[in-house]
């Protein structure tokens, strides 16, 4: 079986797998689709190289069918379709006894702490494994886990309807967590230092400015009548959207930290004392996030293929993380089964 694989030293390749049947509580996945993301940039560039053991099958945002099914798992049958929540969490720390198990103390992610999607076939816990409606298309459910990432962070946020919401970083994070707040009953505007990006989110119907060539407080300020943003979700791991994020909130605001950020950064905690405002992190996901993506996507509430710049076959997985790495796709799936199982 083929499969694509981050070998060390920012190397990544075209491998063979060999996969086994699924063993008791497993199931085999066929897997169809796997998208592209920052996560995998970080692996492909080697900056998480203290973290992963190579050579590394990566990718957990997968689509696919049930190929095989292990002993003692029920529900399940041979041509399921499903995708995967890609957590794995030990249910005996603080941070899951608290129920709280999506962050749990010794979470194994999928995909980056152990085996992911980017490989034909695929043996996962059954326990991971969420279905899909017979409607939703393989290609769009490859986008069920970015789209559980925005579903959180709006969640997280306390988002209400007619509140105004702006999004700090117009990928493909910040794009769905628009698309969700949108959806529902925010007005959402989008802070992007990219004009090709700006242009494809302004065709998505979103009001999109430029932070490096505007005086966001004051085009915020104009945008909600001189209150401020509800919500404002950094999204971007820039620096200089981690400074401004304060000045943008509402007297009691909520500042969402999405992205992830390689170093600390300098934040105005006066600024936060003075409006008490709201600082959160939002990580990952839930499994009722993960349902509620399916949801959305079933329902044509996420214009999944806007979002989608192209597909690629498993042995382009290295040129296509090149393009996403220089800014040249939104999202990127691999067609890891070839012509999608055809």
């Amino acid at each position: 079986m083929k499969g694509a694989a981050y070998v060390g030293g920012g190397r990544l390749e075209t491998v063979s797998v060999e996969v086994g049947p699924p063993g008791p509580g497993e199931l085999q996945i066929a897997v169809a689709y796997c998208g592209l993301c920052g996560t995998d940039l970080h692996i492909a560039h080697g900056a998480m190289d203290a973290r992963v053991r190579t050579p590394l099958v990566f990718g957990h945002e997968t689509s696919g069918t049930v190929a095989a099914v292990g002993a003692g798992v029920e529900g399940w049958k041979v041509g399921d379709p499903l995708t995967v929540m890609p957590l794995v969490w030990d249910g005996t720390c603080p941070a899951c006894l608290a129920g709280h198990q999506h962050i749990c103390q010794n979470l194994v992610f999928v995909g980056i702490d152990a085996p992911g999607g980017l490989q034909q076939r695929w043996n996962v816990p059954a326990s991971i494994a969420v279905p899909l409606p017979p409607g939703l298309d393989l290609r769009t459910a490859a986008l069920v886990e970015p789209v559980a990432v925005a579903v959180h962070d709006v969640r997280r946020s306390d988002l209400q309807v007619g509140d105004h919401a702006v999004v700090l970083g117009g990928g493909p994070i910040g794009v769905l967590i628009a698309t969700v707040a949108r959806d529902a009953g925010a007005h959402v505007i989008v802070a992007e230092v990219d004009a090709s990006r700006r242009s494809r989110i302004a065709a998505l119907g979103f009001e999109v400015i430029d932070p490096a060539s505007a005086d966001m407080a004051a085009e915020i300020g104009r945008w909600t009548n001189g209150v401020g943003a509800d919500v404002v979700f950094e999204v971007s791991g820039a620096a200089a959207a981690a400074r401004s994020a304060t000045d943008l909130a509402k007297v009691r605001g909520t500042i969402v930290v999405v992205a992830i950020h390689s170093a600390p950064r300098e934040l105005d905690l006066q600024r936060v004392f003075w409006r008490e405002l709201r600082l959160l992190g939002a990580r990952v996901y839930q499994r009722s996030d993960f349902e509620r993506a399916v949801d959305l996507l079933s329902r044509g509430r996420i214009p999944a293929q806007a979002l989608i710049s192209r597909v690629v076959p498993i042995e382009e997985v290295a040129s296509a993380m090149d393009d996403l790495s220089a800014g040249r796709a939104m999202k990127i799936l691999v067609d890891v089964a070839g012509e999608a199982g055809a």
